[in-house]
């Protein structure tokens, strides 16, 4: 059992009543204020009335007491912290205060009356303590004083959640938040590791936490401040003053924020009056320090396939489907969770309460997640199957090629040399080259639609900007974006970012190869699937050739390929003799991209008409297609359209 408080104990004052009670007036002054003081007014000599109360305190001045004693705090700063914290809670309080600094405005207590009671308990050079003790040092203590006023006339103000903590309901800072979401879906391997880097910190160190995903850099240093019992404190932007030795009262762990672009560096502040750990929350991309030096990183990997399989298990419940996504989703804890709640949703859609099965997965898969790389890149929704993607076949075999490299590439350098394992990133990079119009887009749609993942194409002019920096740091969240959510990035006429980097003779030069080479490197690191086009391989530089692992030419196609490109455009019953498709064939050496230009005219004229299409028809939107290219319509068509009835 509880041992019983002693009732001395339970009828002691609280600090604030017995300090203002010295200042009691003698006389009888009717004014509530004064009776309010005369009634705490203490017998005997102030200084061992003070002393009896600091050694048998009452309970509730223990949170108070404590605070003195963890920042080693003077008697002046705790006769201080207790006016202060008292007049902010209780208005009788601050009447009190106001009417003993009457005529001076305001219920704060003021430097003054702070030497006056100092002066009651004989305390030298009380005003000198408080400027220069440690509760102004750790910013418990505010000394706010105005233009033409004395020192004595000061205010003395305390952060507002230190003062609710004093009172024990100060465990929240408005604005700062104090969890993060998403710890539950963090992998068994990732909490087990959370928890021994939070036992291996030091009291008064930095740890920074790397990730692709924010969020996931957040909920992993939630899962560390759990670890040792405490909360946390999110920092973004300026740190509230005070906010230090609030963290450090209520076991709160600061978690710094930054978005750092490549090269740009984060200066860990100082939080005066904290005391323990601190964690930065950031991604893969600029750099740290903490008093000039680089403090410890943990870089979280993405998950592994036992851990993605155990997070669909997870998620979804279904064993067989969660070994099936695992081998085909390489994505990170929050990729696979918003996933799967997409599934749900689309089972849902489907009518009844059963759970997701494989087609809800891959729709979901297909659709990527709303958002994931921000404004940087937008998702296309094509889905192009095999029918649609008509290539010569020692072209559609290195295609097959490039989708098998995709498929294996997480576990293709395992069973390899040393050499091979060495160096191995399980990213894929390839160039698409060719004329317009050659199916360079299509055939990127179509690895994605084989992968069954998101296809996203990158918005350049989103992504590049004047402002010196600002680039690299757009694409390292970017990339950074995009392996998390393993989706397909799509590089549309990539020679505009990756192009050659050129002679240095201006600063425009140089900071144009500074983002060149960024490209270079942060490519080189990349762990998803990146597919660039171009309409020539010349454009790049060679140290970019280099790193690629294929480039597939595309050229123009030939008669065989033109046939089966415009039989998969009209499709089989369009009325087209197999006479009239050879000379079509044979004669126009348009593109794939021009034959469907084409195409659609010729099926918005015989639509118009409200009748079947005609040769006739699609002559002529060939020939406005030639007349586009500013070339004449080849003599073997207009021969065909003279004989055409």
């Amino acid at each position: 059992m509880n041992a019983a408080v002693p009732t001395s104990v339970m009828l002691a004052p609280a600090l604030h009543e017995l300090l203002l009670g010295l200042l009691a007036p003698d006389d009888a002054s009717p004014e509530p204020e004064a009776l309010w003081l005369r009634q705490r007014r203490s017998l005997g000599e102030p200084t061992d009335v003070l002393a009896g109360w600091l050694h048998t305190p009452p309970p509730a001045a223990q949170p108070l007491l404590d605070l003195v004693a963890r920042h080693q705090l003077g008697l002046v700063e705790l006769i201080a912290l207790s006016l202060v914290s008292a007049s902010e809670v209780d208005a009788m309080v601050g009447r009190v205060v106001a009417w003993l600094q009457a005529p001076l405005p305001g219920s704060r207590p003021r430097v003054g009356l702070v030497a006056r009671i100092a002066g009651c308990l004989h305390i030298p050079q009380a005003q000198a303590r408080l400027i220069e003790g440690a509760a102004r040092a750790v910013q418990l203590l505010r000394i706010d004083s105005v233009p033409h006023t004395t020192l004595p006339e000061a205010t003395l103000h305390m952060p507002l959640p230190l003062v609710m903590a004093l009172q024990g309901r100060g465990l929240r800072w408005p604005g700062v938040l104090d969890a993060a979401r998403g710890v539950d879906w963090l992998t068994g391997a990732v909490r087990a590791d959370a928890e021994r880097q939070a036992r291996a910190l030091q009291p008064h160190g930095v740890l920074v936490v790397r990730s692709q995903h924010p969020a996931e850099s957040r909920a992993v240093c939630a899962a560390m401040a759990l670890a040792l019992g405490r909360s946390m404190a999110v920092l973004e932007g300026a740190v509230p003053e005070g906010l230090g030795a609030w963290a450090d009262f209520v076991q709160a762990m600061p978690v710094f924020v930054p978005d750092l672009a490549p090269g740009e560096v984060f200066d860990v502040p100082e939080l005066p009056g904290h005391g323990g750990p601190m964690l930065v929350a950031t991604g893969v991309d600029g750099n740290v320090t903490w008093r000039g030096d680089a403090p410890p990183e943990w870089r979280l990997p993405l998950p592994g396939l036992p851990e993605r399989q155990a997070l669909w298990r997870q998620h979804l419940g279904d064993d067989t489907l969660a070994v099936s996504l695992a081998a085909q989703h390489r994505g990170g804890s929050f990729s696979i969770e918003h996933l799967a709640t997409q599934a749900r949703h689309l089972a849902r859609l489907s009518g009844g309460s059963a759970p997701p099965t494989t087609d809800h997965a891959r729709q979901a898969l297909r659709a990527g997640t709303p958002g994931a790389l921000g404004s940087l890149a937008e998702l296309v929704n094509d889905t192009i199957d095999d029918d649609a993607l008509v290539l010569a076949a020692p072209l559609r075999r290195e295609l097959e090629s490039l989708l098998a490299r995709c498929r294996l590439r997480e576990g293709l350098a395992q069973d390899l040399g040393h050499a091979a394992r060495a160096r191995y990133r399980p990213g894929v990079r390839a160039l698409l080259v060719g004329p317009s119009g050659t199916g360079k887009t299509l055939a990127a749609a179509w690895l994605a639609t084989r992968l069954g993942l998101p296809l996203y194409r990158v918005d350049v002019a989103s992504v590049t900007s004047k402002y010196i920096g600002e680039t690299e740091k757009n694409l390292a969240r970017l990339f950074a974006r995009a392996e998390h959510s393993e989706v397909v990035l799509l590089f549309d006429e990539a020679d505009s970012l990756f192009g050659k980097r050129t002679e240095v003779k201006d600063a425009h030069d140089r900071y144009a190869n500074t983002q060149t080479n960024y490209l270079l490197q942060r490519m080189e690191t990349f762990e998803g699937i990146a597919l660039l086009t171009s309409n020539s391989r010349a454009r790049f530089d060679a140290a970019f050739t280099r790193r690629l692992d294929a480039i597939l030419e595309f050229p123009a196609p030939a008669p065989e390929e033109r046939r089966r490109l415009w039989l998969a455009h009209l499709g089989e019953c369009q009325g087209l003799s197999d006479a009239q498709l050879n000379q079509l064939a044979a004669a126009c050496d348009l593109a794939g991209g021009q034959v469907r230009n084409a195409t659609l005219r010729a099926a918005a004229s015989a639509l118009a008409q409200a009748r079947a299409l005609h040769f006739g028809d699609v002559l002529d939107a060939v020939a406005a297609e030639y007349r586009k290219l500013g070339r004449q319509m080849p003599a073997g068509l207009q021969t065909g359209a003279s004989s055409w009835a």
